[in-house]
């Protein structure tokens, strides 16, 4: 269930984008707060509760990522409202851990029922920390977000990769369908045409060496979604 007020963050440089921004939402029943900077916004949650953020990741110099590492890691949600427009810089916004992503201009009411959709989900439910799980000669260690390879290498995974990975492993033989992989993965359903999971699990194949395998660790079950195909253990 959504928070019954809930409020949300504007973390934006634009003021002309801002500040109507902040009055549309007002005048929907949402509290909200207006920030202009990583500064600003780094100090509104401390004040008084916040339930999700829109944040422009473009905030001068390296603010804007960084704020946004720092909200993922507490699991805040956060919608990114970039102008970037092209579908890389989508997946990678949503890969790296955002609830979604919209491009500049965007429509106030498509906004206003994403906000809505984003405080309606339940938390990912993927542990944020499991432990250490070995599988197939290498060791995934999910609280330092790190898959170590059976010649040792230790490969950083990002937030996404890290919790589909977390999501497979805790379901071994399962097949998962993509819409399962996203609730795990993200606590969100999957719109209309949305390659989300199907991207994700392609970048986690890669890290893993998929591709050079004759017997794939990760089966595609076509029309129902993946499997993992490995046994797992737990480590210490």
């Amino acid at each position: 269930m959504p928070p019954p007020f809930p409020q949300i963050l504007v973390v934006d440089g634009a003021r002309d984008i801002r500040e109507p921004l902040g009055l549309f939402l007002r005048r929907q029943g949402l509290r909200v707060r207006l920030a202009a900077t990583a500064a600003e916004a780094q100090r509104a949650p401390a004040r008084t509760a916040v339930h999700l953020v829109l944040l422009d990741p473009a905030l001068p110099g390296e603010e804007g990522p960084a704020l946004f590492r720092a909200l993922v890691r507490r699991r805040m949600p956060v919608i990114l409202l970039s102008a970037r427009t092209d579908e890389e810089d989508r997946i990678a916004g949503l890969d790296s851990g955002a609830d979604d992503y919209l491009a500049k201009p965007f429509s106030p009411r498509e906004l206003l029922a994403r906000i809505r959709a984003v405080l309606r989900r339940a938390p990912p439910a993927a542990p944020a920390t499991t432990g250490a799980r070995r599988f197939a000669g290498m060791v995934h260690d999910a609280d330092r977000q790190r898959l170590t390879l059976a010649d040792g290498r230790d490969l950083p995974l990002t937030t996404g990769e890290n919790r589909l990975l977390t999501a497979l492993l805790g379901h071994p033989g399962e097949v998962l369908s993509r819409a399962r992989l996203l609730d795990l993965v993200r606590g969100r359903e999957p719109r209309a045409y949305d390659r989300a999971a199907d991207n994700l699990v392609s970048r986690l194949r890669r890290k893993i060496g998929d591709g050079e395998r004759s017997e794939k660790l990760i089966v595609t079950e076509w029309g129902d979604g993946y499997r993992l195909a490995t046994t797992v253990e737990r480590v210490g």
